[in-house]
């Protein structure tokens, strides 16, 4: 879709907030129709690379669907109300220079515009905007001290056993390459795998016994098929290129063991970062904590930095404080905190943030080295 033409400012009859009144931190929605929506109108050049130009008819505007996406995660609302809060809540209209007989757009347009953000890699678009002008208002100081944690963020994926793992692995492989293979051209066991794996699904209620039995044959017959592509040298790197098949050989590896007889054996446990879903093979199995705060999870971990300001005296539980964060980066379950952190501090520099000057985590407290030398007493 192209893009619409871009209206910076408000007609006659449109939302006006009180003039002349000192911005108050509870004024939300004048706070972000004068401080917050000019950075998203910056960002539009960048917003540009994600939309065709004079392709189709005009999309919504996408300065106001990015201002609609960060005020529906600030009053944390679902898409649907999001909109409907821009047809009625004057609030909402006033922070996004939306006039009062504007249209409005479907809901169904902040999933798609959302995913317009990642095609390009402009995910981080919004937050590198904010934080650039936190900088220029000098909330973020140039020294700053910084907190650093992590959590845990769950897969959106169904939770599968072993051998539902393998399985789906190979139904994926057999339905890619029965599109990438022509008539005449698959392998004479072909039908066997598809009426095996594409065509039947586990019973729930099969016994135990049987279930190792079926786990084994799985790898029997993935092994058949890598062998088979593996023999096709006219299609031998189309076939090995395609991605469930990759996929497939990496299952293979970390549920099974070959023998030298060319037999096979299925592991008695799994490596660490094993596929856990093939619709979302970066998802990893990992534990948080110990104890009775243990948590066991399937998913990613999540770096999160913020500024550490000193308290404000007569400062209640629950107000707005004066920290803001610097950087939430996504790492993979399994991969260390201290990892994470030098990650952190890669991202931060990338934004033009200097290290901080102290950092607390979970853990020592790290202070950057002084390279001056303390003057000894008594010395000229």
């Amino acid at each position: 879709m192209s893009l619409p033409d871009f209206k910076r400012q408000t007609q006659l009859f449109g939302i006006y907030g009180p003039a002349g009144l000192e911005l108050a931190p509870e004024d939300r929605y004048r706070l972000f129709g004068e401080k917050i929506y000019a950075l998203l109108v910056g960002a539009r050049p960048e917003l540009e690379k994600c939309y065709c130009e004079d392709n189709g008819r005009p999309s919504v505007e996408p300065v106001l669907v990015m201002g609609v996406t960060l005020l529906q995660f600030v009053e944390k609302v679902p898409d649907r109300d999001a909109v409907e809060r821009l047809r009625y809540h004057l609030g909402w209209k006033y922070a996004l220079n939306h006039e009062m007989n504007d249209p409005v757009f479907d809901s169904t347009v902040l999933v798609r515009f959302r995913g317009k953000l990642l095609e390009p890699e402009q995910g981080r678009l919004l937050f590198e905007r904010i934080l650039k002008g936190l900088q220029d208002a000098g909330l973020i100081a140039r020294k700053y001290k910084q907190r650093l944690d992590s959590t845990h963020v769950l897969g959106m994926i169904a939770k599968m056993s072993r051998l539902e793992c393998v399985r789906e692995s190979l139904r994926l492989a057999l339905r890619e390459l029965d599109g990438i293979l022509g008539e005449g051209e698959r392998p004479e066991f072909w039908e066997v795998l598809w009426e095996r794996y594409v065509e039947n699904k586990l019973d729930y209620r099969t016994p135990e016994v049987e279930l190792r039995n079926k786990m084994r044959q799985a790898g029997e017959d993935i092994q058949r098929l890598r062998r088979w592509v593996g023999g096709q040298k006219e299609k031998q790197e189309v076939l090995k290129e395609a991605g469930q098949m990759k996929l497939l050989d990496r299952v293979f590896e970390e549920q099974y063991a070959v023998q030298e007889a060319e037999g096979i054996e299925v592991r008695s446990e799994e490596p660490v970062g094993a596929v856990k879903n093939p619709y979302d093979p970066d998802v990893e199995w990992a534990a948080k904590g110990r104890g009775k705060s243990r948590k066991e999870f399937e998913g990613y971990k999540v770096q999160v930095a913020e500024t550490v300001s000193p308290a404000r005296r007569g400062m209640e539980k629950g107000e707005p404080t004066n920290n803001f964060l610097t950087a939430v980066m996504i790492q993979r379950a399994t991969e260390s905190d201290e990892a994470g952190r030098e990650q952190v501090l890669e991202e931060q520099a990338e934004m033009g943030l200097e290290k901080p000057v102290v950092e607390y985590v979970d853990g020592p407290m790290f202070r950057p080295k002084k390279s001056s030398r303390r003057k000894r007493k008594g010395a000229n």
